[in-house]
């Protein structure tokens, strides 16, 4: 079976790769010529695990191929994947321009039947303008040519794709046609050859379901750290609070982790996304703009204890940060907690002194050499006169403390993800502070 994946980010990437892994022929589409040169070297452009020797294996073994243009192996294919990105508009809305660029590049070159599935996340109503994009090219043409549209909405969580791509719990698949549901049937069954787990639906109940998924987990992270705040305003234990509450069965104990706001691609992009779908349809969704406000006010937690430690006067104070990403295990950066911190401390007059396993050559990217790049974490300490955890990577989770403590100009430590036993700390001579407790 041969396909192609239009977009060569964590998703396209991703789902390519996967793909080619359980035998499927698979060019992977991208108009940006620097990325696929390097991927045609075997240099992968994003950080997820086990990801590079994947895509080497499947590359060696010719069945994975990369190229910038979907005209080349438009006719060797009978599905076409889009996953190019969906960014946030000014209004928060899904900027659809790319998906439907995919469109029209497919009916303006298809010759027979395609499968046209969107694997981007999109909103409501994106593969009837994805259909009427491609029937417009067609008619433009002058010629009938049949094709189906698909959406295929992802579920993975960065830093375990492949893990997620390869042993889902569910695939979503909203399509229109028997055909369609056949050829889908036929990707995905080897993968799930014991366990069948794919649910077919209509198309806009697929694409309504990667937003509610995501807005759902998004509302118990924002939950979470609402819950946390007001534990520490009566003297309340968060981690307690999440204990007894993820105990009862119709609450469950994941995503429960209070911190200092939910980042990456997909929550703050999918909420907003979300609310202005439902604005455009005259609703408002009252939970999700409390869930959004909450985060945003979340991400400030760390520099607030800090200022309070400090009784406003942070100019030339000394701040280690360890970790940049937004979650460990990988290199992304957009709508990190970390950017938000890291403005208010350089406007607050503080120097930062930051290391992240991953995420540093995307920090230095984005924000410049404004603050100094750490060689490891103990270097990030050195003269410091606070750390601040930001992202909970492993190797964070147990330093050495009397190391850290001869390294730092002053004892404090503001944990951001609560991994660490605020008595043991306090008992090191650590001047600690977490969140919730």
């Amino acid at each position: 079976m041969r396909i192609a994946i239009v977009g060569t980010g964590y998703v396209g990437l991703v789902t390519g790769t996967c793909f080619a892994e359980i035998g499927v022929d698979v060019t992977c589409v991208d108009t940006n010529e620097q990325k696929i040169e390097m991927l045609k070297r075997g240099i992968i452009p994003i950080y997820e695990n086990g990801l590079e020797e994947m895509v080497l294996r499947n590359m060696k073994a010719k069945r994975l191929n990369f190229t910038t243009s979907l005209e080349s192996c438009l006719d060797d294919v009978e599905v076409v994947f889009s996953a190019v990105g969906t960014p946030p508009d000014e209004d928060g809305s899904a900027d659809l321009s790319y998906v439907l660029e995919v469109a029209r590049t497919i009916g303006r070159n298809m010759k027979q039947y395609k499968l046209v599935v969107t694997k981007s996340t999109v909103p409501v109503g994106t593969a009837r303008k994805v259909r009427a994009v491609i029937q417009e090219e067609l008619d433009r043409r002058g010629v009938h040519i049949e094709f189906d549209v698909a959406s295929n909405p992802e579920f993975l969580k960065e830093g375990n794709a492949i893990n997620d791509f390869m042993s889902p719990d569910r695939v979503v698949v909203g399509v229109e046609s028997e055909r369609a549901e056949k050829l889908m049937t036929k990707l995905y069954k080897p993968f799930l050859l014991n366990n069948f787990r794919v649910l077919f639906m209509d198309i806009p109940s697929a694409e309504m379901t990667k937003y509610a998924a995501n807005s759902m987990l998004a509302t118990r992270i924002s939950f979470m750290n609402d819950i946390a705040n007001l534990c520490e305003l009566v003297g309340a234990d968060v981690n307690m609070v999440r204990s007894g509450i993820g105990s009862d069965t119709r609450i469950g104990r994941k995503f429960l982790y209070p911190g200092i706001g939910y980042g990456g691609s997909c929550f703050p992009k999918d909420v907003k996304a979300l609310i202005k779908t439902a604005e455009q349809n005259g609703y408002v969704m009252r939970v999700l703009q409390a869930v959004e406000e909450v985060n945003e006010s979340q991400k400030g937690a760390l520099f607030d204890k800090l200022y309070k430690l400090f009784n406003g006067n942070l100019k030339g104070t000394k701040i280690a940060l360890w970790g940049l990403a937004f979650k460990p295990e990988t290199d992304d950066m957009r709508e990190a907690p970390s950017l938000i911190l890291i403005d208010k401390l350089l406007k607050a007059g503080c120097h930062i002194r930051a290391y992240d396993p991953a995420a540093m050559e995307e920090c230095k990217r984005r924000i410049g050499d404004v603050i100094y790049y750490a060689r490891d974490m103990y270097d990030a300490l050195l003269d410091v006169d606070a750390l601040m955890l930001v992202t909970e990577w492993k190797e964070f989770r147990l330093p050495s403390w009397a190391v850290i403590k001869k390294t730092m100009a002053r004892p404090i430590v503001l944990d951001g993800r609560n991994i660490y036993d605020k008595k043991e700390m306090e008992d090191l001579g650590f001047v600690y502070s977490c969140i919730g407790r």
